[in-house]
């Protein structure tokens, strides 16, 4: 156990963290993620509000849709990454927990007297069901299949009289889904499904901290604080596909700034030889000049290699491009490889 975002999480069961990475690769990984957020919108100007907040398109959203954006500030920087759901009523808004309360504030202060903001967290509880048999399982289970909910949609269904909105996403780059419900359940589904998955023959495990960082990474997926934050702006980490520049939003202006003057630095993937690459690892180029950092790395099981995220001057950034990373003093050969790694399975 460690302390995460004020909350006593699990860095790995006893299954262990390796094990629990290949368990969600091959069957089914159940996350505990209720330290994140959900914000509920709504109100006449709900609509405008929330596209003006984000930096992804939300217009053509229709129930049920959801996708993922940026929460930016004026300087084009990220405050967050989150989940925006289209709701009959209302805006859904899924965010990181260690952002929780300084998203609150910043869209609270943003906000116009046409738009209810409601922090849902408390009473809302989350479970992540991912993998290859993520579906089957939840199949089984639920009174509405949700095999029948598309990639980034949601449905509304039950399992074992517990009303649960699912939304077909995740971040492990595995199919499968996220479990929104009364908090006060949480205990009572999360052995349920353990329980169920066992007695059908589905192998399904409960997954820390770790291994959800190493699915994720090896799927290509940012983690605050590391691949994004907010002294890093959208546009060097790779996230323009995520910014629809046809709308106003904040930051756009800054971005297009930053595009027009060019990048100073550019996010990378790094196959690393001879140790294993961590956050903050120098970055130098084959005569030992520094050239970047690096922001995460780690062992991935599912490629079996050495690899890391580094921030690189541009002109580093291609892939084949060999660079070395500085592990405790020594410079170990590494390349610049296409991100992501693991190619998630939904976009295969």
């Amino acid at each position: 156990m460690a302390g995460f975002a004020g909350y006593d999480m699990p860095i790995s069961y006893p299954t262990g963290a390796i094990e629990e990475h290949g368990i969600t690769r091959r069957s089914v990984g159940l996350f505990d993620i209720d330290h994140m957020g959900q914000f509920e919108i709504s109100g006449p100007s709900a609509e405008s509000f929330v596209s003006r907040m984000v930096s992804a398109r939300i217009s053509d959203l229709r129930v049920p849709m959801s996708r993922y954006s940026l929460l930016l500030n004026e300087e084009g920087c990220v405050l967050d990454d989150l989940f925006v759901y289209r709701l009959p009523k209302s805006w859904w808004i899924v965010v990181n927990a260690s952002n929780r309360e300084t998203d609150l504030a910043w869209l609270k202060s943003k906000a116009s007297p046409g738009v209810q903001i409601d922090d849902r967290s408390d009473e809302t509880y989350m479970i992540a069901v991912q993998g290859p048999k993520a579906i089957q399982l939840l199949d089984a289970l639920a009174t509405l299949p949700v095999s029948a909910t598309e990639r980034f949609g949601w449905c509304k269904t039950e399992i074992t009289g517990v009303p649960i909105l699912f939304g077909r996403t995740g971040y492990t780059g595995e199919d499968g889904g996220e479990l929104f419900f009364p908090a006060e359940k949480a205990l009572y589904l999360w052995e349920y499904i353990l329980n169920r998955a066992s007695e059908l023959g589905i192998e399904a495990k409960a997954i820390g901290l770790a291994a959800r960082d190493s699915l994720r990474f090896e799927a290509g997926m940012p983690l605050h604080g590391h691949e994004i934050s907010t002294s890093i702006n959208a546009l060097e980490a790779g996230f323009k596909w995520a910014c629809d520049f046809t709308k106003d939003f904040i930051g756009k202006t800054a971005l297009k700034a930053i595009a027009t003057r060019g990048l100073a630095r550019k996010l990378i993937g790094l196959e690393v030889s001879g140790g294993v690459p961590r956050e903050g690892y120098k970055v130098a180029d084959n005569q030992g000049r520094v050239v970047g950092s690096c922001v995460a790395g780690m062992f991935c099981p599912s490629v079996k290699k050495y690899a890391a995220n580094a921030f690189v001057e541009p002109g580093m950034a291609n892939p084949g491009t060999a660079l070395k990373v500085i592990i405790r003093g020594q410079p170990k050969d590494a390349m610049v490889v296409k991100r992501p790694l693991y190619i998630p399975a939904y976009r295969r």
